[in-house]
C-alpha cells in the first residue's frame, strides 16, 4: 500500500470513528431530552386523586423535590429542583397540601407559592434571634408536654447527633461532639417562627423542622461559602457572637470586621457574651472577677473563635460573618444611653470614646 492509499485509508477510519462519536454523543443528548421531557408529565394524567402533602417550613427544592417524589404527585425529585431553578421560582410556602398524581410541575409549582393550605396550624411558637439552646427549649417546652431536661439530654446525646450528622451533612459535621463543646446543637437551631400542622409534633420532627431551616439559609450563601473557603460552623460562631453584640443601631457588618481585624492581628476577641456564656448566667453587667473564669469559651482567655456558637445568629448576622465590612477598626463599644455603636483602631480612642459614652 502506497502513501496515498494509506492516507486516504486513514482519512476513512477517522471520518467513521468521529461519525460514530457524534450519532453516540446525538443519541445520548435525545435520550436525556426524552428523560427529561417524561419527568416534567404528570405522574398519572387521568389519576385526580387528592394525596396530602406536608412541607415543612424552611425546606428547599430539593427537600421538596424529594417530598413530592415520594408521595407520588412528580417522577423525580431533583428534576423539580433544577426545574424551579431554571425558571427563577421562588417563596415555596411551608403548610398541608391536597396535590394530586394529574397536576404538571406548573400546577404544583402555583399551589406551593400561593400556600392554599389544608388546614390551619395546630402548634405555632416564635424563637427569637439570640437566644441560648437552654431558652430555646424553654419556649418549646412551654408549648408542648416535653420535659426541659428530657430534651437537652436527648440534643446533647452523641448517638442521636451521629444521626443528624449524616441527615443534615451541609451543615452539620463532627466538630459539633468536640469535647470542649456544651451543646452540640448550639446555635444550630434557627431563630424563626414555627408551625405545625399535628397538635402533638415529635421533638424529632421539631428539631428537623429547625435544622431544615438552618440549612435553607445557609444554602442560599453556599457559593460564596465555597469561594471564600468558608467552615459552617466557624460562620455560625462568628454569626452568634455578632448577633450577641449586636444592638439595633449597630451595623453587624462593622462588628464582623473587628473580629476578623483582632484575629488577624493575634489579638483576643474579647467579648463579654462569651464570659456570660462561660458562666452559664445572664447578667446586665460583667465584673472583672468574671473576666477571669477559665473556660473555653472565654474570649478573653483564649485566641480566636470559641469551640462553638453561644447562639442562635439570625440571617443578618450570619450574612455578616460570611461578608464582612472592609475596616480598620480594632475597637467597637455601644453606648450606654442611645445604644449607638461607636468604632475606633486604636484602644486610645477607644478608651476616649468609653469615657464619653459609657456611664
Amino acid at each position: 500500500m502506497n502513501k496515498r492509499d494509506e492516507a486516504k485509508t486513514i482519512r476513512k477510519i477517522v471520518a467513521i470513528i468521529s461519525l460514530t462519536i457524534i450519532l453516540i454523543f446525538a443519541g445520548a443528548s435525545l435520550a436525556v431530552y426524552l428523560y427529561i421531557q417524561s419527568a416534567l408529565k404528570p405522574v398519572e394524567p387521568n389519576n385526580k386523586e387528592l394525596k396530602t402533602v406536608e412541607i415543612p417550613i424552611g425546606s428547599t427544592a430539593s427537600t421538596i423535590g424529594n417530598v413530592l417524589e415520594k408521595k407520588g404527585i412528580i417522577k423525580k425529585g431533583f428534576i423539580f429542583k433544577y426545574y424551579v431553578k431554571l425558571k427563577n421560582e421562588t417563596g415555596f410556602q411551608a403548610g398541608t397540601y391536597k396535590l394530586s398524581p394529574s397536576m404538571n410541575l406548573n400546577e404544583i409549582i402555583t399551589h406551593l407559592k400561593t400556600g392554599k393550605v389544608l388546614k390551619e396550624a395546630k402548634l405555632k411558637f416564635t424563637v427569637p434571634e439570640g437566644l441560648q439552646l437552654t431558652q430555646i427549649v424553654d419556649i418549646i417546652a412551654k408549648n408542648t408536654d416535653f420535659n426541659k431536661n428530657e430534651m437537652i439530654k436527648k440534643m446533647d446525646d452523641p448517638k442521636y447527633i451521629q444521626k443528624l450528622i449524616k441527615k443534615y451533612p451541609d451543615i452539620l459535621s463532627k466538630k459539633v461532639l468536640e469535647k470542649d463543646i456544651k451543646h452540640p446543637l448550639e446555635g444550630y437551631l434557627f431563630p424563626a417562627t414555627y408551625s405545625f400542622y399535628d397538635s402533638k409534633p415529635t421533638l424529632d420532627q421539631i428539631i428537623d423542622k429547625m435544622l431544615i431551616k438552618t440549612n435553607t439559609v445557609i444554602e442560599k450563601y453556599k457559593d460564596q461559602i465555597s469561594s471564600k473557603k468558608l467552615d459552617i460552623h466557624d460562620i455560625l460562631t462568628m454569626a452568634s457572637l455578632i448577633e450577641q453584640e449586636a444592638t439595633a443601631k449597630a451595623d453587624r457588618h462593622k462588628i464582623a470586621s473587628v473580629f476578623y481585624n483582632r484575629m488577624n492581628v493575634g489579638m483576643p476577641l474579647q467579648t463579654d457574651p462569651t464570659v456570660l456564656y462561660s458562666l452559664g448566667e445572664h447578667k446586665s453587667r460583667v465584673s472583672y472577677k468574671d473576666l477571669e473564669v477559665s473556660s473555653p469559651y472565654n474570649t478573653y482567655k483564649i485566641l480566636g473563635l470559641p469551640p462553638s456558637p453561644i447562639a442562635s445568629a439570625g440571617e443578618t448576622s450570619i450574612e455578616a460573618a460570611i461578608n464582612p465590612a472592609k475596616t480598620d477598626y480594632l475597637y467597637f463599644l455601644a453606648a450606654t444611653k442611645t445604644g449607638k455603636v461607636y468604632y475606633s483602631k486604636t484602644l486610645a480612642e477607644h478608651n476616649k470614646l468609653k469615657a464619653e459614652y459609657i456611664k
